[in-house]
């Protein structure tokens, strides 16, 4: 255990952000240099703070963290200055916690104990102590190349390069299998390539792990479509009959949109992704963006991760402003154990570092129209003050108006960041004779097969738009199904999670 008195000396400190005017003016990552001497310290001391609680329901999969990350003991490994022996205990059950240390929103903080006493303190940083291992790690050389020792002959094909497929192929080549990874975009990474900005996470963190996954064997292969028909695609017929194994980790990509909403036709209405995607191309050199917000008045539609993600590139773009508005109300500054008891997920504002750096939050208000020009652009919203209700006994949920009383606010770009309705429709789903659930998931059994034999799933397309560390863990868990499936049984991968129908809230 780590002290058993530091969270009785020390109140929690998170990690200090670059300014505000320095950073909205460039893309690079809106936290300071992780592994600098001074902040490595005091992270040392912030993991002194975790204490002998008895049960750590940080690591409990319920709760906190999905990947059963061993959270009390890198925690006092840190503290001791032990770097090396933390970075083998993180990455016992992580295949990349310089991933999940950026952007997960840590549910491992809000099961921590000392999360009942924010006055107190509040819980340990141990988002923080994650990042600072990782990144120690990769700074000290300490993250090698594994290599199979035994060579098993069996072929799988992995299709999608996120964060699930990406588990799943290095999980999968570390067990002795020849792993081939299809992507159809021209770059790999899935969403931590083209959905998450190079403020929240720099692709050059990417990049270093996958030359790893390229060291030890995984083959990678880009611009290429199961099921499709352009040059270079492969057929599914091709996939069935080259590959022992098949594993679908392609996400879930189908944005939900507004088609009824008054307006939603006009130029000028996008679905976030298409502002997002874009974004990050023109930061990998592809050119500039056709959505850039500079000089326009941005509304965004939604609460969540990407709406925020929105927010922070049209800043960096140069809007002349920029408003999100949410039909909820305003959560509390502090959590409400009443209505979210620990250890769940609390129900408390949310401000991501974007939400510093200019622009405003609406609460409680709904776009009633898209207001159009005489050229056909959208020019401003028509807002109606709302409630939200849910039906006890359905489950329905009913956007209500408060009053008669409307008002407009300017804008000429506006981006729908609603969520995701699942998996896309794709030819390679078709040629495998898969359909979508009624949530637009992939179904599959408790061994993650789905029910087409040998081919499996995990990620957002298994578990509906979710979080990068449940990705993580469902991707080393199919890792272990298909082991076993190849192999007969699977004593040298490990199993953390098990398929299940309750979904996670993404946050």
């Amino acid at each position: 255990m780590a002290d058993p008195r530091g969270f009785l000396r020390l109140r929690r400190a998170d990690l200090p952000k670059r300014p505000k005017h320095e950073r909205v003016h460039d893309w690079r990552e809106v936290y300071r240099d992780q592994i600098a001497p001074e902040q490595l310290g005091q992270t040392q001391e912030q993991a002194g703070r975790c204490m002998d609680c008895g049960v750590p329901f940080c690591h409990s999969g319920s709760a906190g963290c999905p990947l059963g990350n061993l959270i009390p003991e890198w925690n006092d490994l840190v503290r001791l200055g032990q770097w090396p022996r933390a970075s083998e205990r993180l990455h016992a059950t992580n295949n990349f916690p310089e991933f999940t240390g950026r952007l997960c929103p840590a549910p491992c903080e809000a099961a921590c104990v000392l999360a009942l006493t924010p006055d107190a303190g509040g819980a340990v940083a141990i988002k923080r102590v994650e990042q600072a291992i990782a990144d120690e790690a990769w700074e000290r050389d300490l993250v090698p190349v594994q290599r199979a020792g035994l060579v098993s002959g069996k072929r799988v094909a992995v299709v999608g390069s996120g964060p699930a497929g990406l588990a799943a192929a290095q999980q999968l080549t570390r067990a002795g299998h020849h792993v081939t990874v299809f992507e159809r975009d021209d770059r790999l990474g899935g969403l931590l390539r083209y959905g998450i900005p190079e403020f929240k996470m720099e692709k050059s963190v990417l990049d270093r792990r996958l030359a790893q996954l390229r060291a030890e064997g995984t083959r990678f292969v880009t611009d290429c479509e199961v099921g499709g028909h352009r040059p270079g695609d492969l057929p599914v017929a091709r996939l069935r009959d080259e590959f022992d194994a098949v594993v679908l980790a392609v996400g879930a990509l189908a944005g939900r949109d507004a088609p009824d909403l008054p307006g939603r036709e006009l130029a000028g209405v996008h679905l976030a992704m298409e502002h997002l995607v874009p974004a990050n191309r023109e930061c990998e050199g592809d050119g500039p963006t056709p959505i850039s917000a500079e000089g326009r008045h941005v509304v965004i539609i939604g609460g969540g991760d990407t709406a925020a993600d929105c927010y922070g590139t049209a800043l960096r773009q140069g809007a002349a402003s920029v408003a999100q508005l949410d039909q909820y109300p305003r959560p509390p500054d502090a959590p409400d154990f009443d209505r979210s008891p620990w250890p769940t997920w609390p129900w408390i504002l949310r401000t991501y570092p974007v939400h510093e750096e200019g622009g405003e939050r609406r609460f409680e208000v709904a776009v009633e129209s898209f207001v159009g020009d005489e050229n056909g652009r959208v020019r401003a919203v028509r807002l109606r003050r709302v409630r939200v209700v849910r039906d006890r006994a359905t489950g329905r949920r009913e956007v209500l108006p408060l009053d008669e009383e409307h008002t407009e606010l300017p804008c000429d770009l506006a981006l729908l960041a609603i969520g995701f309705t699942g998996a896309t429709d794709t030819p390679l789903l078709a040629g495998l004779g898969l359909e979508r659930t009624a949530a637009g998931a992939l179904g599959c059994g408790p061994d993650w097969q789905t029910r087409v034999p040998g081919v499996f799933v995990c990620g957002d397309a298994h578990r509906g738009a979710s979080l990068v560390v449940w990705a993580i863990a469902e991707g080393r868990a199919a890792a272990h199904a298909v082991d076993a499936y190849l192999t007969g049984m699977s004593s040298r991968l490990p199993a953390p999670v098990r398929p299940t129908s309750l979904p996670l809230r993404a946050v």
